[in-house]
């Protein structure tokens, strides 16, 4: 491990507005964590509705919802320390007292917080998994451990750049019951200009989306309302991969030598 992840994780464990606990603490035993259930009383130190990034990588969303609905509170969840370091810092330095991050693995997210504790998830630009189904963040995989945690009709929103990601998502949410509020295949496309439904959506963009926009990919996005289900059906269509990759680390800087 670098010098300078050694030096982020160090820095991580002095905020005090993230959390960080892996499967290891957590699993086998099936532990709850201390702040499942206590997020608004214990940290937020109000009753404002709670709302998820999941794979929140550098903590975008979390940040500029977070200063955007100061009446909201938004905790980022990811288990890549180094990648949340830069949102997490963000977020201490400015005060913003709305936002928190805790550092775990995505499939125990049922240990960290209460039933209906939570009122919305965001899913922003995560990895489409399109080798293993129960990887996916959309999955009912997924689904049934979010309805563990989200009240009653509470949102999940998806905004990715995979077409396999949004066309799986799509045939989930159409075998499975889930009321579907907003779809788009292109959000900054000229069917969405003025649709409240895509505003929040528009308004932030992360490092990465940034990057697919640049090389001319369209952007997707579902928004659905996470109801009550006793029973699942997953997917089993076949759907063509995704046929490109993420830029390496050197992006942003040959990007900048090439533009002068």
């Amino acid at each position: 491990m670098g010098k300078n992840k050694l030096k982020k994780f160090a820095e991580m464990e002095t905020f005090s507005n993230v959390f960080q606990c892996g499967a290891r603490e957590m699993l086998p035993s099936n532990k709850v964590h201390e702040m499942a259930g206590h997020w608004r009383e214990r940290f937020f130190h109000n009753d404002h509705p709670i709302v998820l990034e999941l794979g929140c990588g550098r903590g975008e969303y979390t940040v500029g919802l977070a200063q955007k609905y100061p009446e909201k509170n938004f905790i980022g969840v990811d288990i890549k320390g180094a990648r949340m370091w830069a949102g997490a810092k963000e977020a201490e330095l400015s005060g913003l007292k709305n936002a928190a991050f805790l550092r775990t693995n995505i499939e125990i997210i049922t240990s960290f917080f209460a039933k209906d504790e939570v009122d919305e998830i965001w899913i922003t630009f995560c990895d489409p998994q399109m080798k293993k189904a129960t990887k996916r963040l959309t999955s009912t995989y997924f689904m049934q451990r979010y309805q563990q945690i989200v009240k009653p009709e509470g949102i999940i929103h998806l905004k990715t750049d995979s077409p396999f990601l949004y066309t799986y998502t799509t045939e989930m949410l159409r075998l499975n019951p889930y009321p579907v509020l907003a779809s788009t295949d292109d959000l900054y496309g000229a069917k969405t200009e003025g649709i409240a439904a895509f505003e929040d959506a528009k308004a932030l963009q992360t490092h990465y989306e940034k990057q697919w926009l640049d090389r001319g990919l369209s952007i997707k996005y579902i928004e659905w309302q996470l109801s009550p289900l006793t029973r699942w059906e997953e997917p089993t269509i076949e759907i063509e991969k995704d046929s490109y990759r993420s830029y390496g680390r050197n992006y942003n800087s040959e990007r900048k030598e090439n533009h002068g």
